[in-house]
């Protein structure tokens, strides 16, 4: 199991196969946190999707993916299509999910921050306390998602909190909360990842093999996360990295090889040194 001193890890699992795209969970998000809205009513031309990205002031981001519907489906999703009526034209679907940070098990951003602003909390999510935050920005690169940001207001930087201070009270994130389908699910992490296996397992035999899961997997690049998704196309095509690292992996082996190999400068100078005196 899971667990972080006493506390079970705690998590989201997001079901994309439900999502209807009302962005509940964006306004919950904002309102809660008191998130800036800074353009997020911006169109972007793409499709109904006016955040764009996960960033500072977007915690949460409803991704809408327009694409050719197949022309034969064997099970309706409920997922909204647009056509051409009465002809053999298949129209087009959207495939929608709700993004956000995925709290990883190995998160580079804990490894690269300099002054403790980042923690694990006891629930196993990570924060960042503004109030520590010296704006140095190591965290943005390290991300592998491309999460955490700075504000340009303040050049502090800020991503999603899972609702931390709602956890302490004993209450569910508001982006879980304010879902009308159920689509973000909040819970134990060890039971979500149980409740996921099963949901695959019901639309594959439903006639929905392309149902897979992202982020679940402790034995992944970066130990599993603690937001992860049933999703019905490939990562990229919602804009997830196919295979995220943690960003520090390979940082002691190179702390390793620059000692030995100051070390070695270092004898080749004294040894000049020592040569020169003879």
């Amino acid at each position: 199991m899971a667990e972080y001193g006493t506390q079970p890890r705690m998590g989201f699992f997001t079901d994309t196969s439900v999502c209807i795209g009302c962005k509940a969970c964006e306004v919950a998000c904002k309102e809660w946190n008191g998130v800036p809205e800074a353009g997020g009513l911006d169109l972007l031309g793409m499709s109904y999707d006016n955040t764009g990205a996960l960033g500072s002031n977007t915690w949460r981001h409803v991704a809408f993916v327009e694409q050719p519907k197949p022309a034969e489906s064997t099970v309706d999703l409920g997922m909204p299509d647009v056509g051409a009526p009465g002809q053999d034209d298949p129209g087009v679907r959207w495939l929608m999910s709700s993004d956000v940070c995925k709290h990883c098990t190995h998160a580079a951003c804990l490894d690269v921050c300099p002054t403790g602003s980042l923690f694990r909390t006891e629930f196993g999510t990570v924060v960042v306390q503004q109030d520590i935050c010296n704006g140095c920005g190591y965290c943005v690169p390290a991300c592998p998602y491309g999460v955490i940001e700075k504000r340009e207001s303040d050049g502090r930087a800020f991503k999603c909190t899972l609702c931390y201070d709602r956890l302490g009270a004993g209450m569910e994130p508001a982006c879980a909360k304010a879902c009308p389908t159920d689509s973000i699910q909040f819970g134990e992490l060890d039971e979500l990842r149980e409740r996921a296996d099963e949901r695959v397992r019901t639309l594959h035999d439903s006639g929905v093999p392309e149902a897979r899961l992202y982020g679940h997997d402790p034995e992944d690049g970066v130990g599993g996360d603690g937001a992860f998704f049933l999703l019905l196309d490939e990562p990229e095509v919602y804009g997830l990295p196919p295979d995220p690292v943690v960003t520090t992996r390979d940082l002691p082996a190179m702390w390793r090889r620059a000692t030995v190999a100051a070390v070695g400068a270092a004898a080749v100078v004294v040894a000049s040194f020592l040569g020169r005196r003879r």
